[in-house]
């Protein structure tokens, strides 16, 4: 029998820091796109986060590998997990507020359980999971609001943009743990960093022009912030949940990183949120409560969430 993969404590703490720090990435991203565009903004923050995350491999004396298929599994996470997304998002948020940006983007987690289900045995589907992932969808439809898709237009456009990059960040987590398991997670990020770099900075540079530095201070501050902090940083503690808790279980960090994003917009930007985005976040909070299975372990006995054995 597969043992399936648990949370530890010391895995909820490490993604509720990771949390804390992607939830600010949100707005500094923002901040960084009154004065540059999205994909000039992907640019800066794999690039500089790249150079960062080499210095430490090399400060750590750690192993470069050389094989040509975990140089092909970089260029693919890079692709899912950096460039793809952070473009949807970061194009997304020029049309809607950072807090609901933050709410659609929890439902990374329930296309990451989808996806973790298809591809590991171990991280299967259960009845448990799929309560959880029914709720979520449904947290997602109210955030998002159906009259939105009644009259479709750029605002609803950015949504489904958001949750196209959802969808891209679930593929990441499966393509990661195939593809790159084992490595160091400084390595790991460094790579996938170089690869994401490899396409960001042509794209940006033919779309909207070289990269520069010339910018306003605030643009530099919220550069540097989610460069080195919100994707350096953070990848280090992203790899070592991934290997702790398994690519199903990591995605669950999107729960936590909304409430941190919607206070600092509405702090500092005065952004307002409809009932509609509280009340798909609550339903897709209970969806990921509900995922996460140890209040499910409580009220349900315990032969539910598992298939009898053949006789």
């Amino acid at each position: 029998m597969t043992v399936q993969k648990t949370i530890s404590s010391r895995a909820w703490a490490e993604m509720l820091l990771l949390a804390m720090i992607w939830g600010g990435s949100f707005l500094s991203i923002r901040i960084a796109l009154d004065e540059i565009g999205p994909l000039t903004s992907v640019a800066h923050r794999t690039f500089w986060a790249m150079c960062a995350l080499w210095i430490v491999v090399l400060c750590m004396r750690l192993p470069i590998p050389r094989a040509p298929r975990i140089w092909i599994g970089f260029l693919g996470m890079g692709l899912l997990n950096n460039v793809i997304p952070f473009g949807l998002m970061a194009w997304g948020q020029l049309h809607i507020e950072t807090g609901l940006t933050s709410i659609l983007n929890a439902a990374t987690a329930i296309f990451g359980v989808l996806v973790a289900a298809l591809f590991f045995a171990d991280e299967r589907m259960t009845l448990r999971k799929g309560v959880g992932v029914g709720l979520g969808f449904l947290g997602v439809a109210t955030a998002i609001g159906l009259d939105n898709f009644r009259s479709f237009d750029i605002r609803s456009l950015a949504q489904v943009a958001i949750i196209a990059g959802t969808i891209s960040y679930a593929l990441a987590g499966a393509w990661a743990r195939t593809f790159l398991s084992g490595l160091a997670p400084q390595v790991a990020a460094a790579g996938m960093l170089t690869g994401s770099t490899l396409i960001a900075v042509p794209l940006a540079r033919l779309s909207e022009g070289p990269l520069t530095l010339a910018l306003d201070p605030s643009t530099l501050v919220a550069i540097g912030y989610y460069a080195i902090i919100a994707t350096a940083g953070a990848y280090l503690l992203y790899y070592r949940v991934l290997a702790m808790a398994g690519a199903g279980n990591l995605m669950l960090v999107t729960l936590l990183i909304a409430p941190v994003a919607i206070t600092l917009g509405a702090m500092v930007r005065h952004e307002a949120l409809g009932l509609n985005a509280y009340a798909g976040f609550a339903l897709l909070a209970l969806g990921l409560i509900i995922l996460d299975g140890r209040v499910w372990a409580m009220i349900r006995p315990r032969h539910v969430d598992r298939i009898p054995p053949h006789r």
